[in-house]
């Protein structure tokens, strides 16, 4: 497999990981949007928590991608930290789709 061939792949694999991810965000508005009203039930909880938590994870993680040589640092610490990464970015591919 050449260079370009896996850069293709891993955009393709990132766009669904970050359509997902997205998709949940979406889902945690509505759920903080329902709790001004309403009270949530103890499953929401657990998601709007989880999102937070993704949300969370994901400011450093840019950060660090963002900072001089980010792009190389932040593989090796996604090896040593793995759960730096969002939810929807630990996930199988097949388990997203």
């Amino acid at each position: 497999m050449t260079t370009v061939e896996e850069i293709k792949t891993l955009l393709q694999k990132n766009k669904i990981r970050f359509l997902n991810e997205l998709k949940e965000s979406k889902e945690l508005i509505l759920l903080l949007t329902k709790s001004t009203t309403q009270k949530l039930t103890t499953e929401e909880k657990g998601k709007v928590k989880e999102q937070l938590l993704d949300i969370c994870k994901s400011i450093p993680a840019f950060t660090i991608f963002l900072l001089p040589g980010g792009s190389l640092l932040l593989p090796l610490l996604v090896k040593l930290i793995p759960t730096i990464l969002p939810s929807s970015f630990r996930k199988d591919i097949k388990d997203l789709k």
